[in-house]
């Protein structure tokens, strides 16, 4: 088909065109069948394509946290990944991936660390690069975010960053400057937050002069969800299309503006110029179809990236990989129930999840005995009702009618967007879980409700609550991503079946817009002493070869909606380790977590090896990694403190509706060498089940102002292994402005034991650039230094980048 899109504008009058560029519902574009345009569909990434369904009854393939691919750093494997992903929307229905994330790391407390890449600009970009380009070369659209500087979660809807230029282009611009010059996507989002005095759905100069103009940027811009908020600055400043809908800022509103006078209508011809070719792109418009690619194996491939992914942080005695103990300790409430990925609109519904437990006993060598002890439970939400639970899902109408029933595997509700079966928003008047519960033990039972509205909690005809739950000031996004859970109790007895029903009453507002409820009922039974399941867990330790110890955080410190306070981990977690490493000489600590956590007992156990978010194939990836079979193959994507006072920049909190970016361009390692004490674990540090000697390293100038580098190692140990070649620069006349050493380039290379392999890395030209009013590049001597990580070199030798020609 030939695509011709201003034959398409001319058949468009102005209420057509004006209603493409807004959300027909929470995730889809309006057909327009007058031109062959069918609807355009998006959906939450960036570990699995969600659907438009917020449901675990439409499971999805659940990959790794961006952290954990970050920390592969291998952007093919990324590349890979958007494969998966596009075959994924594809099966679902879906045009639009709404990813990747490639905000930056600047301080570990951000609640979304865990859904971005890396501290490092160019590691973001290079991944974020290889993810976009997989995606799209399966014909399903990215929309690479937060554009820009949504770095934070505390005010994200109303507060400003400011930021110097300076730092904005060397950092945070950065990564998508480089997306969009190497992977040409076909989306970007827009933030809800300011910049310099901007909104960024407002944004003209960042918008339109420096993305589209500067960049040659192609694409579609979208608003984040709910983030735009004024009609005629949104369409002059650079915003396409405003979701979700029906209710946006665009439509019907953008047409009174045109006939107002206050938008030109060739404005919104190039908005909808736009839109247009995103259809053409992702095979929407009559006549067009999506490419053809092979299928993959997406489970297997979630399983290689997290083993890919996991980093080796400490291995004393080589105690790992585990060489058939005759017994093996597991610990942890996260063992048998992991954390798989973050928090918010990130998430998915697998369905299927190998724990940390499975994949031990799974993968377990004859003749070793492995047990499990809860230990330590970071828990601090009950878990959702399900063991001992027969419930139901009924709708009902404003006078109480039933309108239907649905099965309820467990007592959670994700109507976001589309309800079920033939439900209209208008006529729904209440939704309910009920049904009934059978405790397996007698004494006093906790329920919780997690959600925001109206409810009404009745167990055994008695009425435990029916009020309010709405946080004060939450928007609609937060008040569904944050956990709020209040609880209540009542006594009940073992075997005594019991009626249960939780209320929640559809508001009024709602009628005529988005559908979004979202609730959940929580239980546990009579809890046992705490310190009973930390005195079985000690004692299980000290009579095991080896402990396996499981600790890591919780939806309730890693989501979307809210930033981290602290980095301890949650419970009596740190207890359980110190306890059972005083016990057990080889004790390993497995870190499930997204984001940097404290870790006071580091120094005192055998090994730690950080798992991540590891998706729905983690625990298989464990047992490859803990047996054996395969090495951690990842290095640290962000420099781990080891208390948060000690982090050089840490503030997440506006003041006065201003976020200051004080720190410059030093974030991260950048800022760590400055600092007055060390990290726990610096950048790109990991480590492997072998080693490598690095042999030789050469560096070519290309007289454009960056160079070639060529490094030999050699692999001596005796397993085929894997080394990420790391390649950092420091100006030997060191400038006060500028970072001391940064990150220019790296690659994988692997190799057999004994054997020799050459690591080829590109240095651009930008990496020996600076801001100053425009882009310059700084001629001169500079330190290359070949690095197993930060603080590791191996080999560094000096050369003269400059631009000759």
């Amino acid at each position: 088909m030939t695509f011709d899109v201003d034959a398409m504008l001319g058949k468009l009058d102005l209420d057509a065109k004006t209603r493409l560029l807004a959300g027909q519902d929470v995730w889809t574009l309006p057909p327009l069948p007058e031109i062959g345009l069918a609807s355009i569909v998006m959906s939450d990434g960036p570990v699995g394509v969600r659907g438009v369904r917020w449901t675990p009854d439409d499971p999805s393939l659940t990959l790794p946290s961006p952290t954990a691919l970050a920390a592969t750093w291998d952007p093919e494997l990324a590349e890979r990944v958007g494969g998966v992903l596009a075959q994924e929307a594809r099966r679902k229905g879906v045009d639009v991936l709404l990813a990747p994330t490639v905000n930056l790391h600047r301080s570990p407390l951000g609640g979304r660390h865990f859904e971005c890449y890396s501290e490092d600009p160019l590691l973001t970009g290079h991944i974020g690069a290889g993810y976009v380009a997989g995606v799209q070369a399966g014909g399903v659209g990215t929309t690479v975010k937060h554009f820009v500087a949504n770095d934070f979660e505390t005010e994200r809807f109303t507060a400003e960053v400011d930021v110097a230029e300076k730092t904005l282009r060397e950092l945070y611009l950065a990564p998508f400057e480089y997306i969009v010059d190497k992977a040409r996507p076909w989306g970007i989002m827009a933030a809800y937050n300011g910049v310099n005095g901007s909104t960024m759905t407002e944004h003209g100069r960042l918008l339109n002069d420096v993305l589209r103009g500067e960049w040659g940027f192609d694409g579609f811009v979208v608003s984040d969800w709910l983030a735009a908020r004024h009609t005629v600055n949104a369409a002059k400043g650079g915003l396409d299309v405003a979701m979700p809908g029906p209710k946006t800022v665009f439509g019907a509103r953008l047409a009174e503006a045109v006939r107002a006078g206050d938008v030109d209508e060739q404005t919104i011809d190039d908005m909808v110029r736009r839109v247009l070719l995103l259809a053409h792109r992702v095979g929407a418009l009559k006549g067009t179809t999506a490419p053809l690619v092979s299928e993959v194996d997406g489970a297997e491939l979630a399983r290689e990236v997290a083993r890919r992914s996991f980093v080796l942080l400490r291995n004393e005695n080589d105690v790992l990989p585990l060489d058939k103990p005759r017994s093996i300790a597991v610990l942890g409430a996260l063992a048998d129930d992991p954390k798989i990925l973050g928090g918010g609109s990130a998430t998915v519904f697998p369905a299927d999840v190998v724990s940390p437990l499975d994949g031990l006993r799974t993968a377990l060598p004859d003749g070793v005995d492995l047990r499990y002890s809860l230990g330590a439970d970071p828990r601090t939400t009950l878990p959702t009702a399900s063991d001992g639970f027969a419930l139901t899902a009924i709708a009902r109408d404003g006078e109480g009618r039933e309108l239907a029933t649905f099965p309820l595997p467990e007592g959670r509700i994700r109507w976001i967007g589309e309800l079920p079966g033939e439900l209209t928003i208008d006529a729904l008047g209440s939704v309910e879980i009920a049904g009934t519960l059978t405790p397996e033990a007698s004494g006093e039972h906790i329920f919780g409700i997690t959600g925001a509205g109206l409810f009404t909690l009745t167990v055994a005809g008695k009425t435990l609550f029916d009020g309010a739950t709405v946080r004060e000031g939450a928007d609609v996004v937060t008040a569904v991503t944050h956990v709020e859970e209040q609880r209540y109790t009542t006594e009940l007895t073992a075997g005594e079946r019991v009626d249960i029903r939780l209320v929640y009453r559809v508001p009024p507002a709602m009628a005529g817009g988005i559908a979004w409820i979202s609730f959940e009922l929580g239980h546990s039974g009579p809890i046992a002493d705490p310190g009973a399941a930390l005195e079985a867990a000690v004692a299980l330790a000290a009579d095991a070869e080896v402990a396996v110890v499981v600790v890591g955080t919780t939806a309730d410190v890693e989501s979307e909606g809210f930033d981290r306070k602290t980095l301890a981990l949650p419970g009596k977690q740190d207890e359980l380790v110190t306890r059972v490493a005083a016990v057990n000489p080889r004790t390993v600590v497995v870190v499930n977590a997204g984001a940097p956590v404290e870790m006071p007992w580091r120094n005192d156990v055998a090994a730690v090896l950080l798992v991540w978010f590891p998706g729905q194939a983690g625990g298989a990836a464990l047992a490859d990694v803990l047996f054996g079979a395969h090495e951690p193959g990842g290095r640290l994507p962000t420099t781990w403190p080891e208390r948060l006072a000690d982090c050089p920049v840490w503030n997440v909190e506006p003041k006065d509706g201003v976020l200051h970016y004080e720190e410059g361009v030093f974030i991260g390692y950048r800022a760590w060498e400055r600092a007055d004490v060390a990290p726990a674990y610096w950048f790109g540090h990991g480590l492997g089940y072998t080693g490598w000697e690095y042999t030789a390293l050469s560096v070519e100038p290309d007289g454009d102002g960056g160079a070639d580098v060529r490094v030999r190692l050699r692999n001596t140990g005796t397993r085929t292994g894997r080394e990420v070649v790391q390649i950092y620069l420091t100006p030997v006349d060191i400038d006060g402005g500028r970072p001391a050493r940064w990150l220019a380039g790296f690659a994988n290379v692997e190799a057999g034991p004994g054997e020799e392999v050459e690591a080829a890395v590109r240095i651009e030209s930008r990496s020996v650039s600076i801001w100053d009013d425009s882009w310059r590049h700084v001629p001169g001597e500079y330190a290359v230094e070949a690095a197993h990580s930060y603080a590791n070199p191996r080999l560094t030798t000096t050369v003269r980048l400059a631009k000759t020609g």
